[in-house]
């Protein structure tokens, strides 16, 4: 049984093992968080989400199947083109773009909506691991990597920004700890942050100080967002405490052993059960225990990625490996820090158990090239001629 498992799903074992645990937890909770809406949006028939959400799932394996199988020199060649059909992307979409929850984060192509901020992410990721594995011999010159880096993810994450401050704050995040296990200098990146830091800081007094500035794009809703969760919202942004309260709730009902698959109360309440909040969900029917396993999932994916990287011979795959995953597991702990209320609202899925068609495709394809790196970057038979030994102090 092992050995024919091992012929068709190639790379690394606990990895598949952890797609499909996440999908069989995705399967259970989504059907239980959709249950009262298909009852009443699709005449009583309750397994109408649950069927459209595993056809995704059944998809997004298919696709995970399908890269894990292509040498990742293929997606090397393509960095480029992705990069500039993601930056025209996101401009298309902040013009054109379909207008969800007040913010314009959706593109609609052939009928095909999609959040053009998920292909932007990888494609950044590739982008900084294509430059850092290119330039190890000269990593201490600013000019050989760092500004080159910062170049486009300021493009990137400025045009994420006006529509979805989290997303870019994320994505920022995340390209730094990809530059500085890269070998960046942490000097250089303090001083980017502090940047950063202070521009939003000042923006933010700015609001309070000229209350014209807060009708400009999202900026009220951050500020409410904050203002809310560090407990000094006046009810103006009363649909996002309402989410933080009933999730609260959620979490304890669910205490440790939970309510039971499909006992979830808090469902029939919260906003987006079964994306945004699924998190709650999961921990209300299957308690601390059940949230710690999903927990640890995740966990293991981060840990898997550092074992590929210590094995990877070259330096491309071995940042191709640790970003992308980096990028899977923040966005995983953001979702599940909302639901415990350590963050503020953000409105981020959790990979691969949170319904929705692009996240699921997004999150597949990030999961295939980790796969394909694991399957292929042992060899050592592509591209950089660099060893990963000068990261790996790094990613101990």
């Amino acid at each position: 049984m092992k050995e024919k498992f091992l012929k068709y799903f190639k790379g690394d074992t606990t990895i598949w093992i952890i797609v499909f645990l996440l999908s069989i937890v995705s399967i259970l909770t989504v059907y239980s968080a959709t249950g009262t809406l298909a009852y009443k949006k699709m005449g009583g028939n309750t397994a109408f989400y649950l069927i459209r959400h595993g056809s995704f799932l059944v998809f997004g394996i298919g696709l995970i199947w399908l890269i894990h199988r292509i040498p990742y020199r293929v997606f090397h060649r393509i960095t480029m083109g992705l990069l500039y059909l993601s930056v025209g992307l996101l401009i298309f979409t902040l013009l054109c773009g379909v207008s969800l929850n007040s913010a314009s984060r959706w593109v609609s192509i052939f009928g095909v909506q999609f959040q053009t901020s998920d292909l932007a992410k990888i494609a950044i990721i590739l982008y900084i691991a294509r430059v850092l594995g290119s330039n190890q011999d000269k990593i201490e010159d600013p000019n050989a990597a760092f500004w080159p880096i910062i170049k486009w993810v300021g493009v990137i994450c400025l045009l994420i920004f006006g529509a979805d401050f989290s997303t870019s704050a994320m994505l920022f995040f995340i390209c730094c700890v990809i530059m500085y296990i890269g070998g960046i200098k942490l000097v250089l990146l303090g001083k980017l942050f502090g940047c950063i830091l202070a521009g939003l800081v000042f923006m933010l007094l700015l609001a309070y100080a000229v209350p014209p500035i807060s009708k400009i794009g999202r900026v009220a809703t951050i500020k409410a967002r904050i203002e809310n969760f560090i407990g000094l919202g006046d009810n103006n942004d009363a649909e996002h405490s309402f989410q933080s309260d009933h999730s609260k709730m959620a979490i304890v009902n669910g205490g440790i052993m939970g309510q039971g698959p499909g006992n979830s109360t808090q469902r029939n309440f919260l906003p987006h059960p079964y994306s945004d909040f699924i998190y709650a969900i999961i921990v209300e029917e299957s308690g601390i225990i059940g949230g710690t396993f999903v927990l640890a999932l995740y966990l293991i994916l981060l840990l898997r990625a550092r074992k590929i990287v210590k094995k990877s011979l070259r330096t491309y795959p071995a940042f191709l490996c640790i970003g992308l995953s980096l990028s899977l597991v923040v966005q995983a702990f953001f979702n599940m820090g909302v639901a415990v209320n350590l963050f503020p609202v953000t409105g981020q899925t959790l990979p691969l158990v949170s319904m929705g068609g692009t996240s699921i495709v997004f999150t597949s394809i990030s999961i295939g090239i980790i796969l394909n790196v694991s399957r292929y970057a042992e060899g050592g038979d592509l591209y950089e001629p660099q060893l990963v030994e000068n990261t790996n102090d790094k990613t101990e």
